[in-house]
């Protein structure tokens, strides 16, 4: 069995990969995360590794088999199965453990395993890391797993925040508890690029509760980099390099990290997006008013990098009101994704459109032959582009 988990994987990768998946052959190591203040550690992300010795071992040749096989939503399975089986081994075991979650893997239901393990009691929380690639490709099936998450008293964390615009983008839809910084940031702390992308982050941390990590801690000089950046909690070789769990030696473990409560129903909201609109306070404008509304807003996002606009229609008679202007801001725009009326409305009677960036968000939210609704709250923003993001499947999302 070994032999053929050997040889070489782009001859045998798919009966290697169905083997190894057969047999349960991931070996999780654990990696800490530390408290920057005090030093504590709040958790431990936990990273799959193949069979010892293979070309498998390493987590890239591992997933890239997996996905030349069409194995990698058994693998992204089993992989999560792993780390909190390998968690529950820790002698001593910290309040958060952080598993990965694989963007092309989302749309599968949760096994039977796994759903035991999470509703099992377990002694930590835990906490689901995505990337932004998530959000632009499967949001449906992230909003999803966010939600199912929240509900089990767990939480999220946004993944290799700055690494690509679209990070900071979705960030405000993605709202999670916990921000990693990409390691690049903190290899350039000087650079504007990281000062934008680090002021942005802080003010959603402050605003929101949530904590920030950065990543790629090596020495000293990068703990007080680190801090300087705006990051409450650090991972890195410093701390201490990922070990299995028998051999991981815990220090000093944290009794409390701060981590915000679960909010069960932020990711699923319910509702269309007037509805929505109608419930988080909204306020009614004529259509005059939406045109003229759309219009600064194209002015006011002129030049920003982050802009994301979503939107829905009803007719082609609902879209040519609003067009011209509707125009100006999706040119703007780093991500547009419009549900458009195909075999049924995408939300019968109703139009409506979507605006965020990190500094600023509109909706527009409109029923026939009726009212305007308006809101430039954030956090009501936010939830009426979740309701749009939940609707979009493949077919309707932009093209990369």
């Amino acid at each position: 069995m070994t032999q053929v988990l050997t040889e070489d994987p782009a001859r045998t990768g798919a009966a290697a990969v169905a083997t190894l998946i057969r047999e349960r052959r991931v070996d999780p190591v654990l990696q800490p995360i530390v408290d920057l203040a005090t030093g504590a550690v709040v958790g431990v992300e936990a990273l799959a590794r193949g069979p010892a010795g293979t070309d498998l071992e390493r987590p890239d040749q591992l997933f890239a088999a997996a996905t030349r096989a069409g194995l990698l939503g058994p693998l992204d399975m089993l992989c999560a199965e792993r780390a909190l089986e390998a968690a529950l081994e820790m002698p001593r075991k910290p309040p958060l453990v952080f598993l990965n979650a694989e963007p092309a893997a989302l749309n599968q239901p949760v096994s039977e395993r796994l759903m035991r393990l999470l509703l099992s009691g377990l002694p930590f929380r835990v906490v689901t890391e995505f990337t932004e690639r998530a959000l632009s490709t499967v949001p449906a099936a992230l909003l999803n797993i966010a939600g199912q998450s929240q509900e089990l008293g767990n939480g999220i964390a946004l993944d290799d925040v700055g690494a690509d615009p679209m990070s900071l983008a979705f960030l405000p839809f993605v709202d999670p508890e916990v921000i990693k910084l990409d390691m690049h940031l903190l290899r350039n702390p000087s650079a504007a690029a990281t000062a934008e992308v680090c002021a942005v982050v802080s003010a959603t941390a402050r605003r929101a509760g949530a904590k920030i990590i950065a990543e790629g801690i090596e020495t000293a000089a990068d703990v007080a980099t680190a801090r300087a950046l705006g990051a409450d909690w650090g991972q890195g070789w410093h701390f201490g390099r990922p070990a299995r769990p028998a051999d991981l030696r815990l220090s000093t473990i944290a009794t409390e990290t701060g981590l915000r409560a679960s909010r069960p129903g932020l990711h699923r909201p319910v509702g269309s997006p007037y509805e929505v609109a109608l419930s988080s306070g909204a306020h009614v404008i004529d259509e005059p008013a939406a045109r003229r509304a759309l219009e600064q807003v194209a002015t006011a996002v002129h030049g920003r990098p982050h802009v994301v606009v979503l939107g829905s229609y009803c007719s082609p008679d609902a879209l040519a009101q609003w067009q011209p202007q509707a125009d100006q801001v999706i040119q703007q725009a780093l991500y547009t994704a419009v549900l458009e009326p195909g075999g049924d409305e995408p939300f019968p009677g109703e139009s409506c459109m979507i605006v965020m960036t990190p500094h600023h968000s509109v909706a527009l939210c409109h029923r026939t032959g009726g009212t305007v609704l308006r809101t430039e709250d954030p956090a009501a923003v936010a939830s009426i582009g979740r309701v749009v993001l939940q609707r979009l499947t493949a077919a309707s999302l932009p093209a990369s």
